[in-house]
Parts: C-alpha cells; sequence; structure tokens
C-alpha cells in the first residue's frame, strides 16, 4: 500500500476521434479531457464540478479504467491503472466503485434487490450464496432500509430508496473509493439531502474516498473537502471548497455561483458570461477556453475606455461571434446602413443601442470600429463586423494559454508563482497541480492586468447562518 494518495490522475486527456468517410479518415477530435491532474486521499471527498460538457463525467469513467485515456496516466495506490491485469485488476474493480445518476441504470428489473446487491460479492469470487444474502442485508440496513427488503424488486421503491440500494450495491465490496456521479440531480431537495448525510456517514465510518460528479455548487459544498472546478476538459481552479464558494478566483467559478438561485442579491454580483453559448470541445477557443464569455477577460493594451465599457465592447464582439445579438442588432442584407432619416430598415444607431453602446467611446480607435461594426450589422453583413471586431479587439486572452497560477491560500487578490509542483509518490516524481490555484491570465505576473474583483462571500454567508 502507498503512503501517498489513494488516486492520482496525471495530464489526463481523452479524445474522441471525428471521422468521415468510407475509409473513416480522421477530420478532428472531441477533446473532452485535455491535459487534467488531481489526486484524491483516503477518507477525502473532492468535487469535480462544471457544467455539461465539462468533461469531468468522462474524466470519473477514466480514473475507473471505463475508458481507455488518449494521455497522461491514472495511479490507483501507486500503481498505474493501465498496467493492472489479471488478479490485480479484479481487485482495482473491487476497490473503485460507482454510483451513477439514475439507479434505474443500475438494477436489474427482473433481479430482486438482494440479488442486485449481492451481485458484485458474486461477480468478485463468493460462492456462497448464503453468506451473500446476509451481506447484503447487512448493507440495506446500513444504508436506512429494511434487511426484509431483499425479497422485492426495484420498481417497489422510490428514487430516493433506489439511490440507497445502489450505494449498497457499491460499499458489499468494501471499496477504497466511490465515484459518484450526479448521484442527487433527479432527487427532490430532502431527499437529496437525507442521500448526502448518507453518503457522508458512510465515508466518515469506513474511510472511503469519494470522487463526487456534480453541476451543483450548494451540494459540492455541502459534501466535499476539496474541489475542482472543469471547464471544456481542463481544471480551472481548485482548493478547499470553503476557500472556493467563499472567494472564487477564476471567472468562470464566480458565473457558476451566480447561476445558483439565492434569496441574497449580493450573491448576483459575482458575474455573469458575455455569451450564454458553450464552445464545441472539437473546436476549443485558442488561449485561455473561456475567455469568449468571460466577464473579466483583458482589454488589448492602450485602449481608453472605462471598465464598464470594455465589457460591452467585449459582449458585442463576442455577440457577434456567437450568434446571440438581439433582433434589433441586425438589418436585412443590403439593408440602410445609415442613420439618414431617409434610410429604410435597421440603422447604425439602433444596433449600438441594442449591444449598449449608443454612446460614443473616448478612444478614436475604438470608436471607428465599433461604428464600422454597428454600420456592418445595420446592412446584415454579420461576417464583416466579426471581422472587424476581431481585429480591433483581440485581448491577450486569446493569444496566450494561461497556467495553473498557485494562489496564497486565503489571499484572494494575491499570487505565489513559485512552482512547488512536485510530490514524491513511491520512488517517481509526480506533476501535480497547486492546492490553491486559478488558470487565469490575471494572475499571471508576465501580464500586465489586476486580478479580477472579488467578492468574498465568507463573512455575508456567516451572518446568514449558511
Amino acid at each position: 500500500m502507498s503512503d501517498g494518495p489513494l488516486c492520482v490522475a496525471r495530464d489526463l486527456e481523452k479524445h474522441y476521434p471525428i471521422t468521415r468517410g468510407w475509409l473513416r479518415r480522421e477530420v478532428g477530435r472531441v477533446r473532452a479531457v485535455d491535459g487534467v491532474s488531481f489526486e484524491v486521499a483516503r477518507g477525502e471527498a473532492l468535487g469535480l464540478v462544471g457544467e455539461s460538457g465539462s468533461g469531468k463525467t468522462t474524466a470519473a469513467h477514466a480514473v475507473l479504467g471505463l475508458e481507455s485515456p488518449t494521455g497522461g496516466e491514472v495511479r490507483f495506490d501507486g500503481t498505474p491503472v493501465s498496467e493492472l491485469s489479471g488478479d490485480a485488476l479484479g481487485e482495482f474493480r473491487r476497490r473503485a466503485q460507482l454510483i451513477v445518476q439514475d439507479p434505474n441504470d443500475a438494477l436489474d428489473p427482473r433481479m430482486t434487490v438482494g440479488e442486485a446487491v449481492a451481485e458484485p460479492l458474486r461477480i468478485h469470487g463468493m460462492d456462497d450464496a448464503a453468506r451473500r444474502r446476509a451481506i447484503a442485508a447487512d448493507a440495506l440496513d446500513r444504508v436506512g432500509l429494511s434487511a426484509d427488503d431483499v425479497e422485492r424488486y426495484p420498481h417497489e421503491f422510490s428514487g430516493g430508496e433506489k439511490q440507497r440500494i445502489s450505494i449498497a450495491r457499491a460499499l458489499v465490496v468494501s471499496p477504497d473509493l466511490i465515484v459518484a456521479d450526479e448521484p442527487t440531480s433527479a432527487l427532490d431537495a430532502r431527499v437529496r439531502a437525507e442521500i448526502l448525510d448518507l453518503l457522508d456517514r458512510v465515508r466518515s465510518q469506513f474511510d472511503i474516498a469519494v470522487l463526487f460528479i456534480s453541476h451543483d455548487l450548494d451540494v459540492i459544498k455541502r459534501f466535499c473537502d476539496r474541489v475542482a472546478v472543469m471547464y471544456l476538459g481542463e481544471i480551472v481552479e481548485r482548493g478547499t471548497t470553503a476557500d472556493v464558494l467563499a472567494d472564487p478566483a477564476h471567472p468562470y467559478t464566480r458565473v457558476l455561483l451566480s447561476s445558483v438561485p439565492s434569496l441574497d442579491p449580493t450573491d448576483r454580483r459575482l458575474g455573469r458570461p458575455l455569451t450564454d453559448t458553450v464552445p464545441e470541445p472539437s473546436d476549443p477557443p485558442s488561449g485561455c477556453r473561456f475567455h469568449p464569455r468571460c466577464p473579466a477577460v483583458i482589454p488589448p493594451d492602450g485602449l481608453g475606455v472605462s471598465a464598464e465599457a470594455w465589457r460591452s465592447i467585449a459582449r458585442f464582439r463576442f455577440s457577434v461571434q456567437a450568434g446571440e445579438l438581439p433582433d434589433a442588432a441586425v438589418g436585412s442584407e443590403g439593408g440602410a446602413g445609415t442613420d439618414t432619416d431617409d434610410a429604410a430598415g435597421t440603422t447604425p444607431a439602433e444596433v449600438r443601442r441594442a449591444v449598449d453602446l449608443a454612446e460614443p467611446l473616448p478612444d478614436p480607435d475604438a470608436e471607428r470600429a465599433v461604428a464600422k461594426a454597428a454600420a456592418a450589422l445595420a446592412a446584415g453583413d454579420i461576417a464583416e463586423a466579426n471581422d472587424t471586431l476581431s481585429g480591433a479587439f483581440r485581448s491577450v486572452c486569446e493569444r496566450k494559454t494561461p497556467n495553473a497560477i498557485e494562489l496564497d491560500p486565503g489571499d484572494g487578490d494575491g499570487f505565489d508563482p513559485g512552482d512547488g509542483d512536485e510530490l514524491t509518490l513511491g520512488n517517481e516524481r509526480e506533476r501535480r497541480a497547486p492546492s490553491r490555484s486559478a488558470r487565469c491570465l490575471r494572475y499571471d505576473p508576465s501580464v500586465a492586468a489586476e486580478p479580477p474583483a472579488r467578492v468574498d462571500r465568507r463573512e455575508e454567508n456567516e451572518r446568514a447562518g449558511r
């Protein structure tokens, strides 16, 4: 048994080829997971959080060996999972268990609950049927059901009870790691709380590590010790759950927090994305992958406008690129394109009002670019508007790929770019990500930009009793 972390993912990649034609020629790749590193200690709960399509479930399946990584590696108890075979692979399968989002996917309607819970024992070599039944009955009792439920069928149980059965099924083989993939997303609030309490008791009682996959930050806050935030196949922020959720460093984390319903109006200060369209993993943006949606995208050098005006310009530019312009901002092809009184159709002035740039900009170059793009849109020429804005307002965020920058814990606006990126694991040196980090150029000392304004919610949460 290794003295290091129970599970380590290092530079993990999972790409899916895009092929065409009779010869299935590869023409591209979906970069579902693209260089992800994390570790899970014994007895710890690590949350992987992000929007749908961020790659968190694919990363979790790669950890379990259900997906073969394209690159990088996963180590379990110090041994590369890819090197396991025979009895060693069977032992890994026993020690690492999966709880899926929909328990109906894990339960055969033709099997009794007792048979379903005991099935992993049979798969892993326990031939004594009576003993399997006794262990299954005990597991059901431990998760809050009755030992007498072994004779019932899955359709006789509610959704929350089925998820308890799934947890019992994972526990019967005494695992060291449970990967819980959105295990509460289909449940109502009361049942969700009960399942989270159950998982927490199980983790504490049996010292089980949990890799918890979710898009729900409230669930992550309640259950996880640490959190890693994923966007388009990359981890953009990591740290303790308390630090990350109270004092988010990456603009994407702030956007996720702003999307959580709250009665506290101050929570809305965290930010909203410039655009709603999530780029395709097969064609991720250059530089920082979040920059077309980022409310803190860095302005071009020398741009002489206010921060508020820059956000309006950036939203204008990336809304044109994403095709998210309001109807009033796009004229018909061959339309007026001028502000004369006798012009028919949409005018540039109407376009500028629709995109919150009605007032002239103090920067002459910026004003010319916005005016030219507005005229192109009034004439229905979206491509011309996109070319104009892309050429005039090119940010360092799209030219330079950010690295994970280590942040000083508890110091939201500082950074410490010291390397500190190695960890001794067995007899080898393994790369690891910093304990509190953000993949954002605003923390990069080589980029002249202020760190994003942050909202530390610790005091607010304490006053609200949260």
